[in-house]
């Protein structure tokens, strides 16, 4: 198979895995509305999910983790022609991986131990609530969502403006990739407390992937 070949797959399978499994998360466990239930509620059915639950948050994160050879991959179809921006993305685009998965991976490998304590241990209920808190705004808001967005918002824009002249993808489709991006980027307000950004936020992602399996089909076809 050919580097266009390839990646057009990794291209198509990314968008597709993340969308089924978020699908999935939704209907075991409400994702991503539960996370804005009280910490009582999160725990309690959390561990109600059980195993299933906890692979559903593993396999998650892997396809967070798929952002890596993803933007390796990018880097390699335009690296003859924009050899600088192409560096740049593959760099960015790797520590979108990483922070995501890291934030993700807090569920299948953290929470189920916190979850199992808050059950079992009433008296300490309150002290395994903080800490859940501590590790659910750092390493989940901080690091997985706000950092998230800003190196996948990024990569997408440089991705997007090595398109505008590159005859194979053209403007209409870098153009489509940065209205994904600025929308992926309002989602760093909703801490600020502007309600509207989660739901620009959702939306934007199910554009940046429709974006991303029409990349991978005209690489595929190319």
């Amino acid at each position: 198979m050919t580097l266009y070949q390839v990646t057009g797959l990794v291209l198509i399978a990314l968008p597709i895995a993340f969308n089924v499994v978020f699908f999935m998360l939704g209907r075991a466990f409400e994702y991503p509305d539960i996370l804005r239930k009280p910490t009582d509620e999160i725990l309690t059915r959390f561990l109600a999910g059980g195993a299933r639950l906890v692979t559903l948050w593993y396999v998650f994160a892997m396809t967070a983790l798929l952002a890596i050879p993803m933007a390796l991959l990018m880097q390699g179809v335009f690296a003859a022609e924009y050899p600088q921006i192409a560096a740049a993305s593959a760099i960015i685009g790797t520590l979108s991986g990483v922070v995501q998965a890291m934030g993700l991976l807090r569920w299948p490998l953290l929470v189920p131990m916190l979850a199992a304590q808050y059950q079992a241990n009433l008296a300490q209920r309150e002290t395994i609530g903080v800490v859940f808190n501590a590790f659910h705004q750092y390493i989940g808001v901080v690091v997985g969502e706000h950092l998230g967005y800003f190196f996948t918002a990024t990569w997408t824009i440089l991705i997007s403006v090595m398109m505008f002249t590159t005859p194979m993808f053209g403007a209409l489709l870098g153009i489509f990739g940065i209205i994904a991006a600025v929308g992926i980027l309002a989602g760093m307000l909703e801490p600020a407390g502007w309600k509207p950004a989660g739901a620009i936020n959702a939306i934007s992602y199910v554009v940046w992937s429709l974006w991303l399996i029409i990349s991978g089909v005209i690489l595929i076809l190319a």
